[in-house]
C-alpha cells in the first residue's frame, strides 16, 4: 500500500507509450490511489478513476499480537476522496465502513474533511464480487459416504480457525461419522491447534493444505457441509464457491454472511454465538434435510458469477 504505485507507473508508462492513453482506471483498495494518480499524472490525466473496496484497513480485525496503524485507514480514505467512483463488495462492507468512518475522522486535531463523507457516499455503490461460479464441475458425491465437512479459508486469526478446530474436536469426541477437508493457505509452520486437529481426524481426514484449482473445484464438488468462523468477512469467495457447488452452509449470523445467504434460511444455516457445535452436530447428522436446503441455496449464488456481473461492471466503468 505505501510503494506499489513507484513499481506500477512505469508499466502505465509503457502501456500509453505503446496503445495509448487510458480510458479507465479500476484500482483496488491495497492501492494508495493519490501516490499513483500523482506519479502518473500525465498518462492518467484523463482517465475516469474507479476505486473497488475489497477490504479496507480501518475495520479489518487486528490479531491481540497488532497494533493498529492508522496510515492504512487513511489511504482508504484519501484513495476514496480521489476515485470518482467507489464500488463496495458487499452492503455490510459499505455499511461498516461509513459507520466506523466518522470515528476515524474525528481522531485528527483539525481538517477532519468530514463534509467530504456524503460525497464519497453518494459516489458510491455495492457490486459483488464476481466469481467463475459456471466453473464449476458437475457435484459428484458418492452415496453411502459420510459427510464431508470443509474448511476453505486461510488458517488466520480472522477467520477464526481455532473455533473451528474445538468445535470439530468435540464431535470427534461425541462419536459423530463424518469426514473433514482442510484447504487454504496456511502459515509456513502449522499452528499446534491445525497438527492436533489433523491428527485427532486420522484416516477421516480427505483433504489437507493448499489444493491446486482443478483440485479444489473438484473438492467443492464433493463437499456437503462449509463451516465458516470468521470473525471478519466482507464478501465470502470461498463460503460463495462452496455453496455455489452444493454444499450447506454452517456460517456465523453476522459480518456479510447474513446478506449472501436468503432470509428465509437464517434460521437454519446461521448461527448465534456459542451455538456453532449444535448447528454443526445438526448438519452432519440430517444430511437429507440439509442437502435439500443446499440445492434452494445454488441458484442464489450465481448472482455473483461473472455472467452477472461483468456487464455490471462494464457500465460502472463505462459511466
Amino acid at each position: 500500500m505505501q510503494g506499489a504505485h513507484i513499481s506500477l507507473v512505469p508499466q502505465i508508462q509503457r502501456a500509453v507509450a505503446a496503445r495509448g492513453v487510458f480510458d479507465v482506471l479500476l484500482a483496488t483498495s491495497m492501492t494508495n490511489l493519490p501516490a499513483l494518480l500523482g506519479q502518473a499524472r500525465r498518462e492518467l490525466s484523463s482517465a475516469r478513476v474507479v476505486l473497488y473496496m475489497h477490504e479496507n484497513q480501518l475495520t479489518f480485525p487486528l490479531s491481540p499480537n497488532d497494533e493498529p496503524d492508522l496510515t492504512y485507514a487513511m489511504i482508504n480514505w484519501t484513495s476514496m476522496v480521489a476515485a470518482d467512483l467507489i464500488v463496495f463488495n458487499s452492503r455490510f462492507h459499505h455499511d461498516a465502513w461509513f459507520d466506523e468512518l466518522p470515528r476515524f475522522l474525528g481522531r485528527f486535531p483539525d481538517h477532519r474533511h468530514a463534509s467530504l463523507v456524503e460525497s464519497v457516499r453518494e459516489r458510491s455503490v455495492v457490486r459483488p464480487v464476481g466469481v467463475d461460479l459456471r466453473a464449476l464441475p458437475a457435484r459428484h458425491r458418492a452415496t453411502g459416504t459420510r459427510p464431508l465437512v470443509l474448511w476453505n479459508q486461510r488458517w488466520e486469526y480472522d477467520k477464526g480457525p481455532i473455533e473451528f478446530a474445538a468445535a470439530i474436536s468435540q464431535l470427534l469426541d461425541e462419536g459423530l461419522e463424518f469426514d473433514v477437508a482442510l484447504a487454504g493457505q496456511r502459515p509456513v509452520d502449522a499452528p499446534a491447534e491445525l497438527v492436533a486437529l489433523a491428527s485427532a481426524l486420522g484416516d477421516r481426514l480427505a483433504h489437507d493444505g493448499y489444493a491446486p484449482p482443478a483440485d479444489y473445484r473438484s473438492l467443492l464438488c464433493r463437499s456437503d457441509i462449509v463451516v465458516s468462523t470468521a470473525r471478519h468477512e466482507f464478501f465470502g469467495v470461498a463460503v460463495t464457491e462452496a455453496v455455489a457447488a452444493g454444499a450447506f452452509p454452517v456460517l456465523p449470523n453476522r459480518l456479510v454472511y447474513p446478506e449472501r445467504i436468503p432470509r428465509e434460511h437464517h434460521a437454519t444455516c446461521l448461527y448465534e454465538d456459542g451455538e456453532l457445535v449444535e448447528l454443526l452436530r445438526w448438519a452432519v447428522t440430517h444430511p437429507n434435510e440439509t442437502r435439500a436446503v443446499a440445492a434452494e441455496l445454488v441458484p442464489t449464488m450465481m448472482e455473483c458469477d461473472w455472467s452477472v456481473q461483468a456487464p455490471v461492471l462494464d457500465h460502472d466503468l463505462a459511466s
